[in-house]
């Protein structure tokens, strides 16, 4: 197990750096921030001292070695716009994202498991039919458009829900329901994809023949064998509700990561841009090897050497 994890860790540090160099690469093609620094009808000396201030004039590889150092140190540099640190701003909002993520996971989890069960065990039927027009519904309308949608209807029309920003339970409702939309829908075919494959295995197949009751031959032996892949994908589903749920929580003006994300890159900037993609990787990462290690747990048949 030892082995194990030092190799992943391993791994994740080359993942890692390809990911800080292809983001520091990127971003520094999107312009130059000293023009909206400086503003409209800026001394070109004016955006030479901010370039030299923010060390923007350094050439890329020193620019980028000490970005890693600081890195290694906990500083993700100071935001060009905000003023202040980049790690401070990303643990300000982090508890407004997980907050919605929760709710969003949650949305995702009560929809798409249980449909992804049943249209298992009742394949060809009304049940399945309908589950699979939610799933399809689902992966082809965008989350934003169904946002939208329920801003007119729910806020505009009925007025029973605020139609922006925090401050009560009602503000997360809709946001809630609109980026867990699509994330139902993934995890209902995983699911049931997943299910179908299991029940048509041997070991159900004996179950069922010693007599086992049918309840416990689905939740025991087929869906917990089946979990493995929608673990999988939960555990990713739930990195990415927290760090990129950039159009909804625009939409909502919601204050969470996936907005700061918005506002750095329609900004210029870097620092910000950087850091959250950074630390959007280090929890993707931890997560991922978490839930590797859950797979023992789940399938005791899986050893890790």
């Amino acid at each position: 197990m030892r082995g194990y994890v030092a190799r992943r860790l391993g791994y994740s540090m080359i993942s890692l750096f390809l990911l800080s160099v292809t983001i520091f690469t990127i971003i520094r093609m999107t312009g130059d921030p000293a023009l909206l620094l400086v503003g409209p009808g800026g001394r070109p000396e004016d955006m030479e001292r901010v370039r030299v201030d923010w060390g923007l004039d350094r050439p890329w590889t020193e620019q980028y070695v000490s970005f890693v150092r600081n890195v290694a140190r906990g500083d993700f540099g100071t935001s060009f716009q905000y003023r202040i640190g980049v790690r401070d701003l990303y643990f300000e909002r982090l508890p407004n994202s997980i907050w919605l993520a929760f709710w969003a996971f949650t949305v995702s989890l009560l929809i798409g498991i249980p449909l992804g069960i049943i249209t298992a065990v009742k394949v060809d039927t009304v049940w399945d039919t309908a589950s699979k027009v939610i799933a399809m519904l689902g992966l082809s309308i965008p989350g934003f458009f169904v946002g939208l949608v329920m801003i007119i209807v729910f806020a505009v029309g009925l007025r029973w829900l605020p139609a922006a920003g925090t401050g009560t339970p009602l503000h997360v409702v809709m946001p809630a329901l609109a980026l867990g939309w699509y994330f139902a829908a993934s995890m209902l075919r995983l699911t049931r994809s997943s299910m179908l494959e299991v029940l048509d295995s041997e070991y159900v197949k004996l179950a069922r023949l010693k007599g086992i009751p049918e309840k416990f031959v689905i939740v025991k032996h087929a869906f917990k064998n089946a979990l493995i892949p929608v673990l999988t994908l939960a555990g990713i589903n739930f990195v990415i509700l927290i760090n990129v749920a950039v159009i909804i929580e625009t939409i909502f003006a919601w204050p969470g990561i996936g907005r700061l994300l918005y506002e750095g890159i329609s900004l210029r900037d870097f620092p910000v841009v950087q850091g959250v993609v950074v630390m959007a990787g280090v929890m993707t990462l931890g997560v991922n090897l978490i839930v590797d290690l859950l797979y023992a747990v789940i399938d005791p048949r899986i050893r890790y050497s």
